[in-house]
């Protein structure tokens, strides 16, 4: 939900946007009613003209408003912003239902599967695959740097094109149908950030071992960055429980 003040405008912008007619405070006074908002006629008559004064209407004489240019951008970002926290709120049901035990089962799947498609990837991998691995830990690393949002694509890009690299449709068709929890990811992303954790360091190692193709040296480095997913899903529990 969004907080009281912006709920309020984000209704006001609503109702004025998706009318057909110019919109007086008497007809947004019984609209708001409708989304449990008891707002007198009065009121709304000095909401109005506020949003005039803030360049959010325009008054067509006596028959009500209209969005402006600045109303219709106003609205659009209190819409996002809806959006984005019923999200964060979906977010954090899923986070609620997984167990500890659960995320730890899928990433012992995955140590399994992943320790031999870094193998191959050593063996396998090309140049052009070698620079795409390359561009997705850096542009990881570089949105975990700088606070630009969730870094959770680039991390499932980074094991996806490893997979492929590896040559083994079975190894690689495995790894999708784990892959296939499309919260798992983000999930993850919010424990390690929770707990302090830089994940592109281990996809740096992985993608030296690679670079070099030592098998053996790819398998050690997935290997431990799977270990340190682990450590990182038992430390964050270990904090929810504490916190209780």
């Amino acid at each position: 939900m969004l907080i009281e003040k912006d709920r309020q405008e984000y209704l006001i912008l609503f109702i004025i946007n998706q009318s057909e007619i110019p919109v007086g405070s008497g007809h947004l006074s019984r609209e708001l009613k409708n989304y449990g908002w008891d707002v007198s006629e009065a009121t709304t008559g000095r909401i109005l003209a506020q949003y005039d004064s803030s360049g959010f209407t325009s008054k067509l004489g006596y028959q009500g408003r209209r969005l402006t240019a600045a109303g219709f951008a106003r609205f659009k970002e209190l819409e996002e912003k809806k959006v984005r926290t019923e999200q964060g709120q979906e977010f954090f049901k899923v986070l609620e239902t997984r167990s500890s035990e659960e995320l730890i089962d899928i990433l012992v799947a995955r140590r399994a599967i992943e320790r031999e498609l870094a193998r191959l990837a050593a063996i396998h991998a090309t140049g052009d695959e070698i620079k795409e691995l390359w561009h997705f830990q850096r542009l990881q690393q570089e949105r975990v740097a700088h606070a630009r949002g969730g870094a959770a694509e680039q991390d499932v890009a980074f094991h996806r094109i490893l997979a492929k690299a590896s040559r083994n449709k079975v190894l690689e068709g495995a790894m999708e149908l784990i892959r296939q929890d499309g919260q798992l990811a983000p999930v993850l992303e919010y424990i390690r950030k929770e707990v302090h954790s830089v994940v592109s360091v281990d996809h740096a190692n992985i993608l030296k071992a690679i670079e070099q193709h030592d098998p053996d040296k790819a398998e050690r480095a997935m290997v431990d960055h799977i270990d340190n997913l682990i450590k990182d899903v038992k430390k964050y529990w270990n904090k929810v429980e504490s916190n209780k």
